[in-house]
């Protein structure tokens, strides 16, 4: 009976933890593209993600579901390093949550909202994207470029160590990323692999100790540019590890699962411009299995434009 009932709570830690806003799930595209040194992007978005949490049938865990509704600000910079185009930028999230699950025929639910943990980034072309002004990016035609990218997810988010789903994660963690990118005519055809690493968290509901197994990810895009600044993608991903341990015991669930998308990147002007993504999961063993929605809007100045 005490068996039992630990590995009921241990699938309902799980669950919580697969609610909680996914790294390992990004489809970035045209993460490598050069940029003008100086350029300047401020953006503003929506973003929503429904749908169902898959599980090994052996945990006592039926019906799960979460949605999450996204607000997100964000600021990136162009800058130049050793003659090499660099950027940097950094995202503040602000997330509502609606997770429920039955537990053993018990239901559990939470809702909460608040800011979710921000996102630092760094990235270095180191090989075909040097750093070039707006006067001399104008005769710029991309080959190959092969570039790396260093993401930092800062634990500041909503917390309350009393509760077993929140938004942010009080923890810290770490994901580098190798990307290469390769220009075909108007076609561009990109690939990255990345792994993160997770700080253990030591106030994890009640003052137990959460710890998680890196999480690796690819993702792989063919993209099309229009003359007019127009452009489309289509993306996939596959992520796997993350299996989690909390108080010494591991658990049986490893994250793995595969997802496909489209973007679509349309000019309004020469400084704004939206941006619209979706993606749902193609398979999922055990994870998310989620339709995700995206909406942006870019103001891009600065460089002289």
């Amino acid at each position: 009976m005490i068996v039992s009932r630990f590995k009921s709570w241990l699938a309902l830690v799980i669950l919580m933890q697969f609610c909680q806003p996914a790294g390992a799930q990004e489809l970035e595209p045209r993460a490598y593209a050069n940029t003008p040194v100086g350029m300047k992007f401020l953006v503003a978005g929506y973003g929503h993600n429904e749908g169902d949490l898959l599980f090994d049938p052996t945990l006592p865990i039926k019906g799960a579901h979460a949605s999450t509704d996204v607000g997100l600000l964000g600021y990136a910079q162009a800058f130049s390093v050793g003659g090499k185009s660099a950027k940097w930028s950094i995202a503040l999230p602000f997330a509502a949550l609606d997770g429920s699950g039955l537990v053993n025929g018990t239901l559990h639910q939470r809702e909460v909202s608040g800011l979710a943990d921000p996102l630092v980034a760094v990235s270095i072309n180191f090989a075909g994207a040097p750093a070039l002004s707006l006067q001399e990016f104008r005769g710029y035609r991309q080959d190959t470029i092969i570039g790396a990218t260093l993401k930092v997810s800062v634990p500041v988010g909503q917390y309350d160590e009393d509760r077993l789903v929140n938004i942010g994660t009080h923890r810290w963690s770490i994901k580098p990323e190798l990307g290469i990118s390769q220009a075909l005519g108007r076609w561009i055809v990109e690939g990255a692999a990345s792994v993160a690493w997770y700080e253990t968290n030591h106030s994890f509901f009640g003052g137990r100790t959460l710890e998680q197994d890196v999480i690796y990810s690819a993702q792989g895009h063919l993209i099309y540019s229009h003359r007019s600044g127009l452009w489309g993608a289509l993306n996939y991903t596959y992520f796997s590890g993350g299996r989690i341990t909390t108080d010494g015991v591991r658990s049986d669930d490893e994250l793995g699962s595969s997802r496909v998308g489209m973007t679509l990147a349309v000019p309004l002007s020469l400084h704004h411009s939206l941006k619209f993504a979706a993606s749902r999961g193609l398979a999922t063993r055990t994870g998310t299995d989620f339709d995700m929605y995206l909406l942006v809007w870019q103001l891009r100045w600065g460089a002289g434009l």
